[in-house]
């Protein structure tokens, strides 16, 4: 049996909406999965970002992302021939983890029988990442607004308009999420909560109604992005630079070090005004001009 997968990388807090907002970017990860009779080996050959970074035997993620599925249907997978090429770079804030654990799930339900639900497929996923707001919408495409308590996760679902276009911004140094999460202070002050709250509203609110201009204010955030703006040396200049090119809204991507804009026309005009602020800091950047990608973990 062969399956082919395509899993799209993501970004998530979209500003205000720290661990609750997430969008499904048209740059994938896709993987050829190969099932091997009588022989429970797993071997995986890996192309694209991450070669020799990432592990080729069953401590891969995506082996234990498809070994958890299994245990959770008290069923067991045959061998696996897995080739994974890479389009979503590592460390960067842009969901790569989410796509391993995301397809992963998605190939071991396939391969047993498609014996989990959506819901529960992502009930998993967001149970091995910890959090939802990259696992859901590369599992379900779109923008995901989500909700987690007590293992279950809440979502809404929504396409933003088509004319929505994303620049990243990807400096070559990496940030572990880890050190993203360890910089976060345990409390806030109730003002900032209230700041969040609203602007996270307006932001869900901008994009689902087609209001993109709104974007511009709503993507302020004071919970995590202040303090995180230590470990992305630049991102006051590269933001600004964003804003000034004509983006609708600019932000850290994810837990950084990433950072996205927001845009339609003059897409790639803010691209080149990014590029250009970070490398006057003396940091090596690449950009991209993305859509949102509306399908999620699919075959191909």
């Amino acid at each position: 049996m062969e399956i082919r997968l395509r899993a799209p990388g993501s970004t998530s807090n979209l500003g205000p909406g720290f661990d609750a907002l997430g969008l499904a970017l048209t740059i994938y990860n896709r993987v050829v999965i190969r099932t091997v009779s009588n022989d429970r080996r797993r071997r995986m050959c890996i192309t694209g970002k991450g070669v020799g970074k990432l592990p080729l035997d069953e401590s891969n993620l995506f082996f234990r992302s498809a070994e958890a599925a299994a245990r959770r249907a008290g069923r067991t997978l045959p061998g696996l021939d897995v080739e994974m090429h890479n389009g979503v770079p590592l460390s960067r804030g842009l969901g790569s983890s989410s796509t391993a654990i995301a397809a992963g799930v998605y190939a071991a339900n396939v391969l047993l029988g498609e014996f989990m639900s959506e819901r529960a497929l992502l009930d998993l996923a967001t149970e091995l990442e910890g959090h939802p707001d990259n696992v859901a919408p590369c599992l379900l495409g779109g923008l995901v607004i989500c909700s987690c308590e007590n293992g279950r996760v809440e979502t809404i679902r929504a396409l933003p308009p088509r004319e929505l276009r994303a620049v990243v911004a990807v400096p070559r140094f990496e940030l572990k999420t880890e050190a993203a999460r360890a910089v976060l202070p345990e409390q806030v002050p109730h003002r900032d909560a209230v700041f969040n709250v609203g602007r996270a509203c307006l932001v869900t609110a901008a994009l689902m109604s087609g209001d993109l201009p709104a974007l511009r204010s709503a993507m302020r955030d004071r919970l995590h992005q202040p303090y995180r703006a230590s470990l992305v040396p630049g991102i006051g200049h590269v933001l600004e630079a964003a804003e000034e090119a004509g983006a609708m809204g600019a932000c850290l991507s994810g837990a950084g070090p990433s950072l996205l804009a927001f845009a339609t026309d003059d897409a790639a005009s803010i691209a080149s005004a990014m590029k250009n602020a970070w490398e006057r800091q003396d940091i090596q950047v690449d950009t991209a001009v993305l859509r949102v990608d509306g399908d999620g973990v699919t075959t191909e």
